[in-house]
Formats: structure tokens, C-alpha cells, sequence
């Protein structure tokens, strides 16, 4: 008998975003037989940590647009805190409460997501280019899917913060809609959610009148010119996830009751 197809959700960590709606409709879809992997963001925690400890976030800009947190080792240790501290556990927390048992972990416990970490990275300021050397972010090379795919197999719900290990043995942040991305295609989801404070791709943002319902592949390039700020990134991990073998991707609001259910109901960009 096949297994019931396996569903990537990555709870995004902006302002806005209903963690206790997503917990709720987990749950409920946990009961009715779903398969899930649960990765989350915490970009609203580490920015308030920062500023509590009086070292604010600092964000910078690739040459081609994206953009990032600048994470030297005093703003990953805070990062560290917030994200692999605080919001993991809360939202192991409130599902225990809902009766799921989930396991919280980061991609540095077990080696669960091995990242190279960048030597340098470029970052554009004031129209100039800076070269910046003491950054601890990294691309994740391999994903641990014996250790997630064990999880799965005793019932448990792998919540994971975007964490990754480096082949020193570094903790690296890594993006959590790449982090989610590589993780649906090593495990062969069917479906990669991505879940954020917006209702999908714009195509003339801020309108959410704009939103694409429907982006075939051949428009990812497009949609990248398309996509502002933090967008990119969603737009980058929906094609590395299509490329590595998942079937669908859904760009989808994570502020709405049943923001899962939703989104499986059409509601969002649906990427295929």
C-alpha cells in the first residue's frame, strides 16, 4: 500500500503570520491521515530580540536583488535563540496541546541540513558594492532524509527551524524557503506550502487584487523580475523544489483561519 503523499508546510516568520491558525489546520489534517513536515521562519523574534538586546537586525542586498540577514557570530547566537529557541519550541508547545506529537529540531541537530558556508558575500550599499567576510550564512548542500524519513515513520510531526550545520561543524542560518524547498524534493513531497503574510505572487504589488492563482514553470523567470523584496526568495525555492522532483507549489496567506486547507483549495499561486 503507498503512503499517503507527503505535504512540506514552511510557517513563515513575519509579522502577521497566524502560527496558532497553522498549528490548528495541522492538526487537524495530522488526524485525517496527512503526512507533513512542518519548516518555519522567525524573522519578527530575532528582530525583536536584536533590538531588546540592542544589536538590531541588519539586513543586506545582493547585487541581484535578494535580500538577507547579516548574520555575524553575535547576530546568529541571537538568531539562535529566537528562532531555534523560542518560536520552535512555542510551536512544538501548541501542538502537544492539540495532541500532535511533534519533534522540534534544527537543521544542526543530526546533521538534518548540511550547508557550505559562504567565504564572502557580495552585498550592494548606497549603490556600492562590499565584499563581507564574517557572515555565518551558508547553502545547504545535503538533507539528513534517513533521520527525517525515521521521524516520520514513528508518527511523529518534524518541526524544524532554519538552522543548517556546516562541514566544520558551524551553525549556519540558512533561508527557511530554501531550507523547506530542499527538503520537499529530498523527501519526494507531492506538495511544498509556503505560507507568508501575503495572499501569493502579486503581479503589481502591493494590489493583493494582482495575485496569480496559476503560474505555470515556464514563467519563473518572470515572476523572479515579478516578485518585491522577500518574495524572491519563495520565488527562488518554489523552482528549486519543481526542479528536485516536487509536483506543486502554493505560495499561499498564512494570516486566514485554515491557512493550509486553504491553500490546498486552490487559495494562493499555485506553482506546477
Amino acid at each position: 500500500m503507498n503512503p499517503t503523499p507527503l505535504l512540506v508546510v514552511k510557517a513563515g516568520g513575519t509579522e502577521g503570520v497566524n502560527f496558532s491558525a497553522i498549528c490548528e489546520d495541522a492538526a487537524a489534517l495530522l488526524r485525517a491521515g496527512q503526512r507533513m513536515v512542518l519548516v518555519h521562519g522567525g524573522s519578527a523574534e530575532a528582530n525583536a530580540l536584536g533590538e531588546a538586546l540592542d544589536v538590531p537586525p541588519r539586513f543586506i542586498t545582493s547585487p541581484s536583488g535578494y535580500t538577507s540577514r547579516y548574520t555575524n557570530r553575535e547576530t546568529l547566537e541571537i538568531f539562535l535563540m529566537a528562532v531555534n529557541g523560542k518560536v520552535n519550541s512555542l510551536l512544538v508547545e501548541q501542538f502537544q496541546k492539540l495532541g500532535v506529537n511533534a519533534f522540534g529540531l534544527s537543521g544542526l541537530d543530526g546533521r538534518v541540513l548540511l550547508a557550505t558556508r559562504k567565504e564572502a558575500i557580495q552585498s550592494i550599499e548606497h549603490g556600492k558594492r562590499k565584499i563581507i567576510r564574517d557572515d555565518y550564512t551558508g547553502k545547504i548542500e545535503k538533507v539528513n532524509v534517513a533521520l527525517l524519513q525515521t521521524l516520520l515513520h514513528l508518527d511523529y510531526l518534524p518541526v524544524l527551524a532554519p538552522v543548517a550545520v556546516s562541514e566544520k561543524g558551524e551553525a549556519l542560518n540558512v533561508d527557511a524557503d530554501r531550507a523547506a524547498a530542499m527538503i520537499a524534493a529530498a523527501l519526494q513531497a507531492e506538495t511544498l506550502i509556503l505560507l507568508t503574510a501575503a495572499p501569493g505572487l502579486m503581479e503589481r504589488f502591493p494590489d493583493e487584487s494582482t495575485v496569480l492563482p496559476r503560474l505555470p514553470r515556464a514563467r519563473l523567470p518572470e515572476a523572479l523580475e515579478m516578485a518585491q523584496g522577500r518574495m524572491k526568495k519563495k520565488i527562488l525555492g518554489a523552482e528549486e523544489a519543481l526542479n528536485g522532483g516536487v509536483r506543486r507549489v502554493i505560495i499561499a496567506d498564512g494570516r486566514l483561519p485554515q491557512p493550509i486547507t486553504q491553500a490546498l483549495a486552490g487559495r494562493g499561486t499555485i506553482i506546477a
